[in-house]
């Protein structure tokens, strides 16, 4: 098992006597792994990140890595290097000086540089643009330059700040798929801050998700996705129906609810669950069909209202007699431009009672 690099203990961070930004996190981030900090904006990602590099001071608490307590630490002495949103590259430096610039400043000798210099930029797949000016570089370009930069002092903990927010779609996508690769071929702990929720899920090992100042849960993408622990975080990990019911008892080891749209259902559930829960149900879990479903499944009739086309997918929004809304994701599969239901149609939507998420917060 892989220890712990950064340890984060009780840590809270106030602003004045009355902005919490911080709310006794703690956390253990292992040696080697991609963690992602995830969470809207205001939650204290960027200022928990900021702590860790040096920024900030907490107002309790304890900042580990590496074992060694970071109380007292200045920024420019701590084993990490920090990558910006918004790159910091030097405008009136070429590539090569960007890169090279924190060995410069610490004494090492030019001929280590230029090898080292070297060897970043083929990591980031920029060989041969030593003598580029910044201003001749894409935004991409520019992103691989401070990620150069930040890897060329070999840190133990690289921090990313929102650092693909900046880019395009396509780029940003391509871009988290190199920062994976960069991972994997240097080894060392990556911790990014985003609020991007793909971006999270597609890049990191685990996935610390943050509301109000206070880490949510923390879980692998797939975990989080499948099984969060709370109505907030299953809505802001991807997209839910979500369905305010009663808890009407047990049976069998599953729970009866009574829905609004639904009826009495049973769903598989082996928590503690109080009067009023939510079901949720990921769009893509749910099945459109013109006749009623087979038994077992739990399904509400309604009329398609509204189709949002995107190409590989189209969401359709079924909404039934009572104002019940559902939304099913449905793959265009066939080459057509006609899909497979139409708005003012009347169908059933319905899904396996055992994709039913029980959100008891």
């Amino acid at each position: 098992m892989s220890r712990a690099i950064v340890s984060i203990q009780n840590v809270s961070k106030l602003f004045g006597s009355k902005v919490v930004a911080v709310d006794d996190v703690s956390l253990d981030i292992e040696e080697g792994e991609f963690f992602a900090l995830l969470g809207p904006s205001g939650c204290g990602k960027t200022t928990l990140l900021r702590m860790l590099a040096g920024f900030e001071i907490p107002t309790s608490g304890r900042v580990m890595i590496d074992g060694e307590d970071m109380e007292g630490v200045d920024p420019n002495r701590r084993p990490v290097n920090m990558v910006f949103q918004s790159y910091a590259v030097f405008p009136h430096m070429n590539v090569a000086s960007n890169v090279g610039y924190g060995l410069k400043v610490t004494g090492v000798p030019r001929s280590e540089i230029d090898a080292q210099v070297e060897e970043a930029l083929a990591l980031v797949k920029l060989d041969g643009y030593e003598q580029r000016m910044p201003s001749q570089l894409s935004g991409g370009q520019r992103q691989r330059v401070a990620l150069a930069r930040a890897l060329i002092k070999r840190p133990k903990v690289l921090l990313l700040d929102e650092p693909l927010s900046a880019l395009d779609a396509k780029l940003r996508e391509a871009m988290q798929l190199e920062l994976v690769r960069l991972r994997n071929a240097v080894g060392i702990t990556f911790i990014i801050v985003t609020h991007d929720q793909n971006e999270a899920l597609s890049m990191a090992n685990r996935v610390a998700v943050m509301n109000g100042g206070r880490v949510a849960q923390v879980a692998t993408p797939a975990e989080l996705y499948e099984f969060p622990n709370s109505r907030f975080v299953a809505d802001f990990i991807g997209k839910i129906n979500l369905l305010e019911a009663t808890v009407a008892g047990m049976e069998n080891g599953r729970l009866l609810a009574e829905a609004p749209g639904l009826g009495r259902v049973a769903v598989p559930f082996s928590g503690a669950a109080h009067d009023e829960i939510g079901l949720a149900i990921r769009p893509e879990k749910i099945r459109l069909d013109r006749g009623e479903p087979m038994e077992g499944r739990l399904k509400i009739r309604g009329r398609v209202r509204e189709i949002a086309y995107y190409g590989d997918e189209s969401h359709v929004f079924i909404e039934d007699g009572g104002g019940i809304i559902i939304t099913a994701n449905v793959a265009n599969d066939t080459r057509t431009t006609r899909g497979p239901v139409s708005v003012g149609d009347e169908v059933w939507a319905s899904w396996a009672p055992a994709d039913t998420l029980v959100l008891t917060e």
